[in-house]
């Protein structure tokens, strides 16, 4: 009947109406919006300062006239280039709508209503999202000095637990697991279970001892190894990122995939970027001093953070996070509030970086107005 009203309680699962929907950071064009300024900087995104490569601006240039026929839905020179530079075959790659998509494939394919994952806490967001959008449940294990307690997670696995995410380094706080803790994770858990290994920023990784996720997946180990194109190669606003597993893997998740889920522009830059290696080099260099420049900050203030392996940095402070970044807001400056005293802050141009020294010495000494 026309008009007739129908609770939305009654159309929408329970599980999918306690959701929170992902809060991203706020965008520049936003804020100078609502507070009538200019000149605003992001450092809430980790994202590349430097943007994406120019082999992948003029590969943007050149696909944009063929934009209206459908992008090769198998991803074939993409992947085959992939394959050629990590050893493998292509059958043994996955694409997806950013790496996010793939971390919801991982849900969607191998977790059961009313099975359970196991991730830390904290970690990314949206291995909690998509476990509790399959009505599943998530058992989360706290971390221990900003890096995942992984013998407690592997004593965290039950019964009917399907999936450990592990984001590695750690996403908000940076830290990372080395070889040794790894390696001792996997000889615990069960060969039934689903280890999706999040390697968003492995590229900013400089530690010797960071874990090689992929031999196990040439092992044939139930191991999903999810990177990006977001992150160091700067192609965020195209969404393109991929997994590698054992071919039986891969092929559950593209009876799952949605067709074209990556679209020919982004499969054309991520191909440009790939063969790039001046510019992952100048954008590794800019994070790293970009890195010791905010650690001499932090340590001269007193303020608590943790070593990073990523592109931003966790930092623990003795003032409420949301006035902080209320007031860096106002400064025109964009950070993440990750907790109550904890915000997150991406290392970015070296401008960048001086303009937030600047405002956050003057936030943290002075008071917030």
């Amino acid at each position: 009947m026309v008009g007739r009203e129908i609770s939305v309680e009654n159309l929408v699962p329970e599980y999918v109406r306690a959701l929170v929907p992902y809060a991203p950071g706020k965008p520049i064009e936003e804020l100078e919006r609502e507070l009538g300024i200019t000149g605003c900087i992001k450092l809430a995104s980790n994202e590349n300062p430097l943007g994406p490569s120019p082999r992948a601006l003029e590969a943007i240039a050149a696909v944009a006239p063929s934009i209206h026929r459908y992008p090769d839905g198998n991803v074939f020179n993409l992947k085959k280039a992939l394959a050629e530079r990590l050893s493998i075959e292509p059958s043994w790659l996955v694409f997806g709508n950013g790496s996010n998509e793939l971390i919801e494939l991982a849900a969607r394919t191998f977790l059961r209503p009313g099975e359970s994952a196991v991730a830390g806490n904290p970690s990314f967001s949206v291995y909690g999202s998509v476990v509790q959008a399959m009505n599943g449940r998530m058992h989360l294990v706290p971390l221990v000095d900003g890096r995942h307690d992984l013998e407690g997670m592997a004593e965290a696995i039950t019964a009917d637990t399907r999936i450990v995410f592990i984001a590695n380094p750690n996403n908000p706080t940076g830290a990372m697991n080395d070889a040794g803790e790894l390696a001792a994770f996997m000889e615990k858990v069960p060969d039934h279970i689903i280890v999706v290994v999040d390697e968003a920023y492995y590229e900013y990784v400089t530690r010797e001892d960071y874990p090689d996720s992929m031999s196990y997946v040439r092992e044939g180990r139930n191991v999903i190894v999810l990177r990006t194109f977001s992150k160091i190669y700067g192609l965020a606003g195209l969404r393109i990122g991929y997994g590698m597993a054992r071919p039986e893997l891969v092929d559950a998740m593209n009876r799952v995939r949605q067709p074209f889920n990556a679209n020919a522009v982004a499969q054309a830059a991520a191909l440009a970027a790939l063969g790039d290696d001046d510019h992952m080099r100048k954008s590794i260099q800019v994070n790293y001093e970009g890195k010791v420049f905010m650690y001499a900050l932090f340590q001269e203030m007193g303020v608590g953070y943790y070593p990073s392996e990523a592109n931003f940095i966790w930092l623990e402070l003795e003032r409420d996070a949301k006035e902080v970044y209320s007031a860096l807001l106002h400064k025109g400056i964009i950070v993440r509030p990750m907790g109550p005293t904890q915000i997150r802050v991406s290392i970015g141009l070296p401008e960048e970086n001086r303009r937030f020294a600047e405002a956050f010495k003057e936030i943290m000494g002075g008071g917030i107005e």
